[in-house]
């Protein structure tokens, strides 16, 4: 059995449990609490406290999987080199992938997660999560980061369009970003999109068309 430890709505879980789902690969999930990581810090050995981790008992062994460092694909990867095949990151397209993942990762999440946060952290009903969520934000980003995000709400969704209109060229002469298959910055940039429009936080913009064909085409993708 396959474990994802997760946060629901993040832009880095959502692509590792969608591309499950696209394998074909049973898998269950366990939601992580702000206000504890304990489960995470214990199956690592205090080594991280992130997510996502993987938890990997196929074959008689438990393994456990994190990333190794803030630009690594350690989850992705294993799973590409365990049950995908090596589709996920072929060796064509390794240079040229890199500098995607990394533009999506910085560039473009950079902007989308300020979208959907002030609604994610106005969900959380524990106060000692949502006290804990916000302040972590706060010692990242500035006090009163979360209100701001708020009211710019707007010119931000005009960034993001900008930013993923790369995006909706590639995606406007391709079923995917590189050709007839999805590789792993297809899962990113859903698990992105995903983490933007939790729970109806935003909306991908209308001018992005071939975006919105692409995230349908791959919510019903199996390899």
């Amino acid at each position: 059995m396959l474990t994802v430890y997760q946060f629901e709505h993040s832009p880095f879980c959502i692509p590792i449990t969608a591309l499950l789902r696209s394998l074909g690969q049973p898998f269950k999930t366990v939601d992580v609490s702000y206000a504890t990581r304990r489960e995470v810090i214990e199956l690592t050995n205090g080594a991280y406290y992130q997510v996502p981790v993987l938890v990997d008992e196929n074959g008689g062994e438990c393994r456990v999987i994190f990333e190794s460092s803030g630009e690594s694909q350690d989850v992705a990867r294993y799973l590409d080199e365990h049950y995908a095949g090596g589709r996920l990151f072929p060796a064509k397209l390794e240079g040229l992938q890199a500098i995607v993942l990394g533009h999506l990762e910085n560039s473009v999440e950079g902007i989308t997660f300020r979208l959907s946060d002030p609604a994610y952290l106005d969900g959380i009903r524990d106060l000692v999560e949502r006290t804990l969520a916000i302040r972590h934000k706060e010692r990242k980003f500035g006090a009163g980061c979360v209100a701001q995000w708020r009211a710019e709400h707007g010119s931000l969704l005009e960034q993001a369009a900008k930013v993923l209109a790369p995006y909706e060229q590639m995606l406007a002469a391709n079923p995917f970003l590189f050709g007839q298959e999805p590789v792993y910055a297809d899962f990113l940039l859903f698990g992105i999109l995903g983490n933007m429009t939790y729970k109806g936080a935003a909306e991908i913009p209308a001018s992005l068309p071939s975006v919105i064909d692409w995230r349908r085409r791959l919510e019903d993708f199996r390899f």
